[in-house]
């Protein structure tokens, strides 16, 4: 991506400032069925689906510092074991053995010396899944260990961000990153370490949540002590990229303004007036926001914990400052962060409380809630649209807008 695509990006968001209406090619966007939310058929459509044919944030190379480190990732249900590996790259195995199923590890996190081994039976494993060691092989004359390999997930690094995928077919990493990978390698991702992680565990289901974050139109209502005094919500620029992804660029009121909480943090290598002075907010399909700063970036992941309860997890990443315990500034940071998460937390969950109404209406969307109506449609089309009842469906409209390119 060339150095001169900030400059361009720029003039796009004023032209979004000074726009009197949509453009006039805008496609009107069908009311969205309240059903999506509250109807057990559907919603059990969605978690079958959703979650398996992608790539989903796992991990941080922080959290597994030398080989043999690990850790146990279960925001899926299922326990994964994401490890590293002696050649340096994470490894990812389902926490069960082949035998019949027992732990191979019962610590969240820690450092194997050589193998896994299975807390049951004792069968063990190395460090690419193979079955190494079992006992009384006598018993299981018909077993060729090499055959026997713990079941796994793709794993793939993007800078020190780890993701897996289970799909075994799946395109490589990179290649689903898309847009938002050409993004992010302008940025030095090898020299951003993981911060602080924290969990909010909210009584709405997932979507409302996600939704708030794929567009600005209520900061004025909403964040008027917070957000809204430093983002202009009218001058944003909206990107919808192909597997769902999407981009939202959003100016700050004023140039000189800075988040006090960042002030004297050194910037991620590469970082420009783009970041600086704007607020990029990109959404990996389907549930990772990121809004990118010149001194550092949170993860905000969405998790449903079933159909009317979420877990946000928030991961921040920076520059690292050397050894010993972060900067006390950034206690501020995170706490001014929360105090707009929270803003959003009180809100969504009254939403949710509505939605068992009847008298809960079809959600309609405007032009600068076009980002909304692009992850359902790319729901539908992870579900497969001849599985939905014809009532909840989302009629495919934005397909003229997707683009591979930035402007």
């Amino acid at each position: 991506m060339p150095d001169s695509f900030s400059q361009r990006l720029l003039q796009a968001i004023g032209a979004e400032r000074e726009r009197r209406a949509p453009p006039a090619d805008f496609p009107a966007l069908p009311p969205l069925p309240a059903g999506r939310y509250r109807d057990p058929a559907f919603l059990a459509l969605e978690r079958d689906a959703l979650w398996r044919g992608g790539w989903l944030y796992a991990g941080h190379a922080d959290e597994l510092p030398a080989p043999g480190s690990f850790l146990v990732w279960d925001r899926l249900g299922a326990p994964v074991i994401l490890l590293r590996h002696p050649d340096g790259e994470p490894r990812a195995f389902f926490n069960a053995c082949r035998h019949r199923g027992g732990p191979l590890v019962d610590a969240k996190s820690g450092c194997l010396d050589t193998q896994l081994r299975c807390r049951y039976h004792g069968w063990s494993y190395d460090f690419d899944g193979r079955l190494s060691g079992l006992r009384d092989r006598r018993d299981f004359p018909q077993l060729a260990p090499a055959d026997c390999r713990l079941a796994s997930l793709r794993c793939e690094r993007f800078g020190n961000w780890i993701f897996v995928n289970a799909d075994p077919e799946a395109e490589p990493l990179r290649d689903w990153l898309g847009p938002v990978g050409d993004y992010f390698e302008r940025l030095d991702l090898d020299s951003l370490r993981l911060v602080h992680r924290e969990l909010f565990d909210i009584n709405c289901n997932f979507k409302i949540l996600l939704e708030g974050f794929l567009e600005v139109y209520h900061l004025g209502n909403v964040h008027t002590g917070t957000v809204d005094r430093f983002l202009d919500y009218r001058a944003t620029l909206m990107l919808l990229w192909p597997r769902g992804h999407s981009c939202m660029l959003t100016a700050n009121r004023s140039r000189d303004w800075q988040d006090p909480g960042a002030r004297g943090m050194p910037e991620i290598g590469g970082a420009t007036d783009l970041e600086r002075h704007n607020n990029p907010s990109l959404h990996l399909f389907p549930n990772l926001v990121t809004p990118v700063a010149a001194t550092g970036l949170p993860f905000n992941l969405l998790w449903p914990q079933g159909d009317e309860r979420s877990l946000l997890e928030v991961l921040w990443f920076a520059p690292g400052w050397g050894d010993g315990e972060r900067p006390a500034l950034w206690e501020r940071r995170i706490e001014n962060y929360n105090r707009i998460l929270r803003e959003d937390i009180e809100l969504v969950e009254r939403i949710q409380e509505n939605l068992r109404s009847p008298g809960m209406p079809d959600p309609l969307l405007g032009y600068a809630e076009r980002r909304i109506y692009y992850w359902h449609e790319q729901l539908d089309q992870r579900i497969g649209a001849e599985r939905i009842p014809p009532g909840l469906r989302v009629p495919p409209r934005l397909n003229a807008l997707v683009t591979e390119d930035w402007p």
